[in-house]
């Protein structure tokens, strides 16, 4: 990992950075990420749209992306009392994409999250 959080991140962000950087091992079929959630994540993402109740889907689709990304490297990290904002490049088999991520938390849990980028870059460049 090229950059990383910086040290005002909360514990959650840690361990979701974490999962995302270390690959299919890390990720074990979702167990460890879902523990990160809250049981009704509100996600907004590029491809997916806005889903009110998505932990199970959001689950599926980081499947996805870690089975692809080769590298995160942290751009930026902000964070105060009402959330965490993260912009970050993944290297995907095709090059570069750059991502945002806006969080909210519940209880130490990923209550929301919106995801900014560029969903046809993100597939042409082989996400899925």
């Amino acid at each position: 990992m090229p950059a990383s959080l910086s040290p005002n991140a909360p514990e959650v962000l840690r361990d979701y950075y974490r999962i995302l950087q270390g690959g299919t091992a890390a990720y074990q079929d979702g167990v460890r990420m879902r523990e990160l959630l809250t049981d009704h994540l509100d996600f907004t993402g590029s491809l997916a749209g806005h889903l009110a109740d998505a932990t199970e889907g959001f689950l599926q689709g980081v499947a996805g992306f870690i089975g692809t990304v080769r590298d995160i490297e942290i751009v930026r990290d902000v964070h105060d009392a009402s959330g965490s904002a993260v912009l970050y490049s993944a290297t995907m088999p095709g090059g570069p994409v750059t991502f945002a991520e806006f969080f909210t938390f519940e209880d130490g849990r990923i209550n929301t999250l919106n995801l900014h980028y560029n969903g046809p870059e993100y597939l042409d460049k082989g996400g899925r």
